[in-house]
């Protein structure tokens, strides 16, 4: 796994040992920036299910400004915070061991709003659909921003989500689909 563009294109990255994670692969997370824009403008970025900090940490090396990224498990974290390290970008992202519904609920409290979300979680724990609709009604969203979705294959996600979050765009990837939608 590396940085495949912008500031610190090439550098390798760790990822979490074991079964129990799937760190997006260099072709996925390719073409989902060669969908998004492949360079930003200062953006605002949320990695809702950060893993390695791997979508965060490619954000910020293209541009992006700023990067929130949470999970909730121990290795995670320890494993994100090396990476930020290696990028020494630890200025523009910030790493908290924190529960992805907490976390909404401490971006809000902290007001801060994103521009870009990058939702990946467990398979067998999605509440993608619960939780854009909670960063909805918590105003987290910037106009015109995007969200991310990894998911199995075989999950669907509608194409609306409470007439503010529009699916602009499904692809399939092996095992994976990748659902992206803005915000109206």
């Amino acid at each position: 796994m590396r940085v495949i563009a912008g500031d610190f294109k090439g550098r390798k990255l760790n990822s979490l040992q074991g079964s129990n994670t799937r760190p997006t692969s260099d072709k996925i997370k390719g073409a989902i920036f060669n969908r998004i824009g492949p360079y930003f403008d200062g953006d605002i970025v949320l990695d809702l299910y950060s893993g390695s900090g791997n979508l965060a940490i490619e954000a910020i090396s293209r541009g992006c400004s700023k990067a929130y990224c949470f999970d909730n498990h121990f290795q995670a974290i320890k494993v994100i915070q090396s990476n930020v390290a290696l990028t020494k970008s630890e200025s523009q992202i910030t790493v908290t061991k924190m529960d992805a519904d907490k976390a909404l609920l401490w971006l809000k409290a902290n007001e801060i709003t994103v521009d870009l979300v990058f939702l990946d979680p467990p398979y067998a724990k999605q509440k993608i659909v619960e939780q854009m609709e909670t960063m909805l009604e918590l105003k987290l969203m910037n106009d015109s921003g995007l969200i991310v979705c990894e998911v199995d294959k075989k999950f669907d996600l509608p194409d609306d989500i409470k007439g503010q979050l529009e699916k602009i765009k499904e692809q399939s990837y092996s095992l994976t689909k990748i659902i992206i939608y803005q915000k109206n």
